[in-house]
């Protein structure tokens, strides 16, 4: 496979973001940056993304690609096939940098400008090459939100954006693209319709930023996260739906609910207010502090959405699905390489939320790991959702975890398993959690087939049975596991 490589102009927050989405998907990035604490600054960006964006899937991401800097533009984006630009919101400075890029980039590169407000027909001004410029504004922190609005022009043609379109999915990354192009794009266009009303509201002394920030995290926030505005102002419409909403709430867009249109001066009187309120919020912690319990939030919720298939969840669990095959993780039996050996089926890093007081993965992230590992093993034998839906299971039994070693932060993560037996109604599997060749812990778990109508065991069907006893056969000549049917702190008895 063909290295990918990109090329970072300006490694800021932004910047950095992006550089470290690209890098821990596998890309080589070439930053450059005329900023003397460039590298440092995008040092503390990467050293977050590390700790965050690969516990983020449950499946490993690629090996990391190379990271260099370049003292110049010509140096940084040469080779390039994607050009990210992200200097400060100066229309003529951002125009002066697509002409040093453009005089020595690959004609077929992309390059995508992370403005929050330009449309790219006014990036697209005085380029060689207007084509080969779009918008591609993100969201911080780059590296963990999927939102990404791409935005062109008449002067991009059609596969161009799509290849565009296919590159940020390729990063896991969800690309809206608008369908005309309008100053400030969609989302930052609705985030300055909130804060505009939210400076009214702080100058008027109607609440705090501590408080406005509490009814958008603590509230609408979180329902925003997994629905929109849209389809939650429908779910309030009841059985009725949407239509019902607007007719009940439609007579408020008359009311005087909101300053929207008139927006305060931006004095230094406010200004100081708004300033000395965020500090009495926040500043007992610092930025790093801030940026990482941001990071644990963000990095939990979606994989929580993950769990149902939602929102931003949904995206994580198609970019899982894509990378599934790379990191060694089949779904079919008869994708499996050597049935004789154990079979992988967990490859993922510890996430933040895993971890307890100790410092280390919780017991209990130990089985879900397995539970993991043990569903993964039903869906190659057949007991996928289909099979569940139609109306019979597997249900644990019993389980036993041996706990050999710690899995802190960050540990990237493996589990190999094997079929000790495969009987007409059980399944007896052994889980081994390593990471590298480190044993980390082991589980022992007997499975009983049930019948979902009744909650009792019935025989497991003939094609499932065949599936089972094939494992099993395969594995039979492997050394018996050594803890496996301990009792608890104690070796087998003998008799």
């Amino acid at each position: 496979m063909t290295q990918k490589t990109a090329a970072i102009i300006g490694g800021g927050v932004i910047g950095g973001g992006w550089a470290a989405r690209f890098l821990l998907n596998g890309w080589d990035v070439r930053v450059f940056d005329p900023d003397p604490e460039a590298e440092r600054k995008l040092s503390e960006v990467l050293e977050n993304a590390r700790l965050a964006l690969p516990g983020l899937g449950r499946v490993a991401l690629p090996p990391e690609g190379r990271l260099t800097w370049h003292a110049t533009i010509p140096e940084a984006v040469d080779g390039a096939e994607w050009i990210q630009e992200s200097v400060p919101e100066r229309l003529a400075l951002k125009r002066k940098v697509y002409q040093a890029v453009q005089a020595h980039c690959d004609a077929g590169a992309v390059i995508g400008s992370s403005t929050s407000g330009f449309r790219p027909s006014q990036l697209q001004g005085c380029a060689t090459r207007p084509e080969q410029i779009v918008v591609t504004h993100p969201f911080n922190p780059v590296y963990l939100l999927p939102l990404v609005e791409l935005v062109a022009s008449p002067q991009n043609p059609a596969d161009m954006v799509a290849r565009a379109a296919e590159t940020l999915r390729g990063l896991g990354m969800h690309p809206l693209q608008p369908r005309d192009e309008i100053d400030a794009h969609i989302a930052d266009r609705l985030l300055e319709a909130v804060w505009r009303e939210a400076l009214w509201l702080v100058r008027d002394g109607v609440a705090t930023t501590e408080e406005i920030d509490d009814a958008i995290r603590l509230g609408f926030g979180l329902r925003w996260a997994q629905m929109g505005l849209f389809e939650t102002y429908r779910i309030a419409g009841g059985e009725a739906g949407m239509k019902h909403f607007i007719a009940q709430f439609g007579p408020a867009l008359k009311w005087p609910w909101t300053r929207l249109m008139d927006v305060p001066e931006m004095t230094e009187e406010l200004a100081e207010m708004i300033a000395a309120q965020s500090d009495a919020q926040s500043g007992h912690m610092c930025l790093r502090a801030l940026e990482q319990q941001r990071d644990v939030n963000l990095s939990g919720m979606i994989r929580m959405l993950a769990d149902q298939g939602w929102g931003a969840g949904a995206v994580q669990n198609a970019h899982d699905a894509a990378r599934a095959a790379d990191a060694g993780l089949v779904r079919r039996l008869e994708d499996v390489a050597d049935l004789s050996r154990p079979i992988l089926t967990v490859n993922r890093a510890v996430p933040p939320d895993w971890l307890d007081f100790n410092g280390h993965m919780t017991e209990a992230r130990y089985l879900e790991a397995f539970g993991h590992a043990t569903d993964r093993m039903m869906e190659l034998i057949g007991c996928d959702r289909g099979y569940v839906a139609a109306g019979h299971s597997f249900f644990t039994a019993e389980s036993h975890l041996c706990h050999v070693s710690e899995a802190r932060l960050g540990t990237p993560i493996t589990v190999t398993s094997r079929v000790l037996m495969a009987g007409p109604r059980k399944m007896h599997l052994w889980h081994e959690m390593k990471s590298d060749e480190r044993l980390l812990a082991t589980g022992e778990h007997m499975l009983i087939h049930v019948a979902l109508d009744t909650r009792q065991a019935c025989e497991v069907p003939p094609a499932m049975q065949g599936a089972l006893s094939r494992i099993a056969a395969a594995q039979a000549d492997l050394p018996a596991p050594g803890r496996g049917g301990r009792a608890v702190g104690h070796a087998p008895q003998p008799g």
